[in-house]
């Protein structure tokens, strides 16, 4: 297996390749489509989707275009995170909020392009294997995983949530349906997609199915903590907006040190899923412990 860097530096170097062509009277949106995608991040989810597919012996580049895709759909959906009517940023990884660069129209137009772009891209994919009806089958999955992460019963279900609860009182079943699915669809979904790919048993699924849960709900509980006491200029956003608008976060219904006992739970939680697999799955092991220690 390749480490995070070598990952992500593939992610990088393909990330707007499936960007498609347009008329000169779309070129605004493309330009805000590719501005988004172009101020940086983690990467996490296509990483993900990349190595999960490499651990369970998949073709890592027959695998690239569905993860640019995932990276298209996580990036709409901080376009319009951003947006007034949502949490209403300034800033994103440092960086202008898209509509504070574009507008408020054209980062809606940009949010649904890259959307729907990432929906061309995967059913394009699974078009290529039409010869091939068992690669065909697997590309279709890894597609169904991307998209139904996507949708009512997943991030936008959470969205929703999340969205519809600002200022009342929240409950813990309430903050676990936000984690599991405003953010932990999106990390569930490359590496069901990966083993999807791969064409890996059920075994292996269910073990990447149980630290992907993990992982996703620690990911969210640590974005609550570091709203509380991060560092605004490594975040590259304001800290302090979740408590000030009311959100239904893990460390304002259950407290910080909570948060902080339960983060560390949930991390020992996805290591154990992958024991079985020793150092093998030492990737795997060092990213759940750099994210469960990480300041932006």
């Amino acid at each position: 297996m390749l480490n995070y860097n070598e990952y992500k530096t593939m992610v990088e170097e393909n990330l707007l390749c499936f960007i498609p062509e347009v008329n000169p009277y779309a070129k605004t949106v493309k330009e805000a489509m590719e501005y988004s995608l172009k101020v940086g991040g983690k990467r996490l989810r296509p990483i993900l989707l990349l190595a999960a597919t490499d651990f369970a012996g998949g073709c890592v580049k027959e695998a690239l275009p569905f993860a640019c895709a995932l990276e298209y759909i996580h990036t709409y959906s901080l376009i319009h995170d951003d947006l007034p009517a949502m949490d209403n940023d300034d800033l994103r990884r440092g960086h202008p909020t898209n509509h504070k660069v574009y507008g408020e129209d054209m980062a809606v137009l940009a949010g649904d392009g890259l959307l729907n772009t990432a929906h061309e891209v995967i059913i394009g994919e699974i078009l290529k294997a039409s010869d091939d009806h068992a690669r065909m089958a697997r590309r279709a999955k890894a597609a169904y995983a991307i998209s139904n992460a996507a949708g009512i019963n997943g991030m936008i279900g959470g969205q929703t949530a999340d969205v519809e609860n600002e200022t009342k009182q929240a409950t813990a079943e309430l903050v676990k349906y936000i984690e599991d699915n405003k953010t932990g669809a999106l990390l569930l979904a490359p590496v069901l997609a990966g083993m999807a790919l791969s064409g890996a048993d059920d075994k292996m699924t269910d073990n990447f199915v149980r630290f992907a849960k993990a992982i996703g709900q620690a990911f969210q509980i640590s974005d609550d903590i570091l709203d509380v006491e991060g560092d605004e200029a490594l975040i590259g956003k304001k800290i302090g907006k979740d408590l000030d608008a009311g959100k239904c976060n893990y460390a304002c219904v259950h407290g910080l040190d909570s948060a902080k006992a339960k983060l560390d739970e949930l991390t020992q939680t996805a290591k154990e899923a992958l024991s079985e697999y020793g150092n093998n799955a030492d990737f795997f092991i060092e990213l759940a412990d750099k994210l469960k220690v990480r300041k932006a």
